[in-house]
Parts: C-alpha cells; sequence; structure tokens
C-alpha cells in the first residue's frame, strides 16, 4: 500500500490526506475520552496536572515543530501524535501492566499491549461508518499507530499484518519524530508537574548534566530558583534545548530521497531522526532520576495501587458476568473471547468512570 492509500473507499475534499485523519481522530470519542486519563496524576487531584489528552496535544505541538523543521510531513506527524495514546487504559502504564497480567494469568492467552490497542481503536472499536469499523485512516497513519519508532514483530500479530505493515521495518520518519516529541513531551511535563505537586525539586534531578545546563541558561536570563516563574522558564528551555538539538542532528542523517516513506528502513539500519549520542545520554540518565524518584514516589504509588485494584476487579466482575457490560460489549461476548472484550471495554473507560464501575458493583470507593 501507498502511505496516502485507505482500505475503505473514501470521499475526497479539498483536505490533505493527512488531514482529514487528523479531524478524524480529533472528533473521536476515545480521543475525547483521553480528558480523564491519566498521565502519571490521576487528575482528580487538581486541575493544572497533565492528563492524556493535554499530553497528546503537547505531543502533537511538538512533532509538527520538527517536521515542518526538517522538511517533512506535518500533517502526519500531527496525526500520529493525537492518536498515539488512545489505546492507553484507566490509570496510566499501571493500568495496562495490569490488565496484561490478568489476561495471560487468568486465560493464558496474549495479553493487553497499549499500542495495538490504539490501532484496534481506530480500526475497530471506533464506530462512524455503515459499511466498516474503524475511522478507515490512511496506511501512513495507522503504520505510524502500530509501530511508534521500532519494527513491531509480536507473536500475537498473524501474517497478515506481517504482509501489509512490513513489520520488521521501521516505519516513516514522522513516526519516528513523534515517538521522540513523546519522549521530550512527558520527560519535561513530568518535571514540571512534579516540582509543582512538591514531589520532587530542583535538587532531586539536578545531578543530571542536562538540567544544569538548563539551569543556567534560566539563571543567566535573570531568572531566579525561589521564583514561581523559574519552573515555567526551566520547562521552556529544557523542551527547546531537546527539540533544536535533535532537529539539527537529525538533519544530517535523514535520506534525502522522496522516496524514504512508510516501511521503506530496514530494521537493521539506526533511526535517522537523533540526538546527538551525549544528550541522548543524560536523557536516559534523566529518565532514571524521574523513575527512581517522581514515578516511584509514595504518593504515586499509593494512587497506582489503588488503579490496579480498580482494574482487577472491574475484569473479574466483567469476565464472569458479561451482562455488566452495556449491550453492544455483551453482544460481542456472545461471539467473541470475553477476555477480549472486557479489556476493550476496560481500556476505553476515564479513569473516573473506572471508579464509579468499581464502586457500582462493589460499593467500595478506591
Amino acid at each position: 500500500m501507498q502511505c496516502t492509500d485507505r482500505f475503505y473507499p473514501s470521499i475526497k475534499d479539498f483536505r490533505d490526506s493527512f488531514y482529514r485523519d487528523r479531524d478524524r481522530i480529533i472528533h473521536s470519542s476515545s480521543f475525547r475520552r483521553l480528558e480523564y486519563k491519566t498521565q502519571v496524576f490521576i487528575n482528580y487531584v487538581g486541575d493544572y496536572f497533565r492528563t492524556r489528552l493535554t499530553h497528546s496535544l503537547e505531543v502533537a505541538q511538538i512533532s509538527r515543530t520538527i517536521a515542518r523543521e526538517l522538511g517533512l510531513s506535518e500533517p502526519l506527524a500531527e496525526a500520529i501524535a493525537l492518536a498515539h495514546d488512545l489505546g492507553h487504559t484507566p490509570f496510566g502504564h499501571v493500568g495496562g501492566d495490569e490488565l496484561d497480567r490478568l489476561i495471560k494469568d487468568r486465560f493464558s492467552a496474549n495479553g493487553f499491549e497499549h499500542n495495538f490497542q490504539s490501532f484496534r481503536v481506530v480500526t475497530k472499536l471506533e464506530k462512524r461508518y455503515k459499511d466498516f469499523d474503524g475511522l478507515n485512516l490512511t496506511f501512513a497513519t495507522l503504520e505510524g499507530i502500530l509501530k511508534h519508532s521500532y519494527p513491531y514483530k509480536k507473536p500475537f500479530l498473524s501474517k497478515w499484518y506481517d504482509e501489509v505493515f512490513k513489520l520488521d521495518r521501521h516505519p516513516s520518519l514522522e513516526a519516528m519524530i513523534v515517538d521522540k516529541a513523546d519522549e521530550i513531551a512527558y520527560i519535561s511535563a513530568d518535571i514540571d508537574d512534579g516540582i509543582k505537586y512538591g514531589l520532587i525539586s530542583f535538587a532531586t534531578i539536578e545531578e543530571n548534566e542536562l538540567v544544569q545546563e538548563v539551569i543556567l541558561e534560566a539563571q543567566t536570563e535573570g531568572y531566579k530558583k525561589e521564583e514561581k516563574l523559574f519552573r515555567y522558564r526551566f520547562t521552556s528551555l529544557l523542551i527547546a534545548k531537546m527539540v533544536i538539538s535533535l532537529i539539527n542532528e537529525s538533519k544530517k542523517y535523514i535520506p534525502k530521497s522522496d522516496n524514504v516513506l512508510c516501511a521503506t528502513i530496514l530494521a537493521s539500519e539506526p533511526l535517522p531522526i537523533r540526538y546527538p549520542d551525549a544528550l541522548a545520554t543524560q536523557i536516559k540518565k534523566l529518565k532514571k532520576i524521574l523513575y527512581e524518584k517522581l514515578y516511584r514516589h509514595p504518593q504515586i504509588l499509593r494512587k497506582m495501587y489503588a488503579g490496579k485494584q480498580c482494574i482487577e476487579g472491574l475484569f473479574k466482575a466483567l469476565t464472569e458476568e458479561p451482562r455488566l457490560m452495556p449491550d453492544e460489549y455483551y453482544q460481542r461476548a456472545q461471539k467473541e473471547k470475553i477476555y477480549r472484550v472486557a479489556a476493550d471495554f476496560i481500556a476505553g473507560m476515564s479513569d473516573r468512570y473506572a471508579m464509579n464501575i468499581y464502586h457500582e458493583i462493589y460499593g467500595i470507593k478506591l
């Protein structure tokens, strides 16, 4: 298939094919539900903190900037960015990990993987047309949602996926951009949110050379650490440093040929969308600090543990009594594997909806 091909006929209009993808994603139910899905902080803690929706918008903005500067397709990068988290469960990665464990342990089946769930959302679970399921997105957007940056050889994928999407090859350059933009967005946002919430401080992360450089740059501009504006300026400068470095380094490696499109770069070839080696090392070290000091913070772990209990309780109840699900899911459960239908229903929930259903079933508030 070509990058702009769709699996089903579609009436064309004045929009670029990838802008049409973007619009279909924005108007989907799954995209709206991202507003109440956890990024790191459960959103009822405060209105300030990022959710999956605000994170997706930030990734899209960064992706457009990088794609434009590299002479690539802005609308394709934007469409992939807006859809990349549609398959995430409530309660962040913890929810997906728990759902994966439950399916494997209780049904000895292929578990749950959020990349593939995002693909399922836009190809099967969203209902917008009479003659077929899904949003009928272009091949390039689907490939980017499925693969992110790397070849996507998974044991649960049938031969059809390999034949169509060439799973042993990298996706488009725009998909690689989104993968890096995702990293840039969550690192900067999690530091911002973590400091705002008081779980970490600049002292927590200041051992990192990248952080030291950005702090010095902010101080050189006249910002002082004790000022509220310092956190905002630090976040902006951190994003800019990573984005500019990524653009400048990638310009050295991206192929000049217009023929380098979807699934054309072999898995054996290095990623052309890349940071300078020294910066990549510092980003890796910074992510390790955030994992140890922020993501494993007791306040975060307590809320995520409650989320795990919610996912486990819902999965148990829904697989034992499918009638607890809405009728469309109950009807599917008569013909499909119950654990997959229950997983689709749970993955589509917002945090608060999941907690409300759990309370309704068990009479316990989390």
